[in-house]
């Protein structure tokens, strides 16, 4: 995992882009979410995507940059929802929402579905599709320009 330009620049790219959506998806979350680490949180995510997933497959040409870019995003929306799903169980249990722990652990994956709802909108989807694509690309561009 060294450190080159492409993996710092997709890493870039990918944060941006998950906060940008972070606050696009903000609106159609119930009226009254306190969101506390939210944004920073998926930024993180967006980071580590970025460098791990896009970053390290770079240098397959641009055909590759775009399936790269498109899977980075794709891990990253698998994390995201994972972690708030995670978030939201433990504030449930903490209200003792929950009978027991199984209960609780199950119902991550029924939060979990309920977000990814949320990703149906356009205005969410479509920026999650673009910045993946130019996280890609730019990535590749920096990995052939700064060897």
């Amino acid at each position: 995992m060294m450190p080159t330009a492409a993996r710092l620049i997709a890493a870039l790219v990918l944060a941006a882009t998950a906060w940008f959506v972070s606050q696009t998806i903000k609106p159609h979350l119930p009226e009254g979410t306190m969101f506390g680490w939210f944004d920073y949180v998926n930024v993180v995510l967006g980071v580590l995507c970025g460098w791990i997933v896009i970053g390290g497959r770079s240098g397959r040409g641009m055909s590759a940059a775009v399936g790269n870019g498109l899977t980075g995003v794709f891990m990253l929306v698998l994390w995201a929802i994972f972690v708030q799903a995670c978030n939201e169980m433990l504030g449930l249990a903490l209200r003792r929402h929950y009978r027991g722990p199984l209960e609780a652990l199950l119902d991550i994956f029924n939060i979990g579905v309920d977000y990814a709802a949320l990703l149906l909108n356009a205005d969410v989807a479509i920026p999650l599709l673009i910045g993946g694509i130019v996280a890609g690309v730019l990535s590749e561009i920096g990995g052939r320009m700064w060897r």
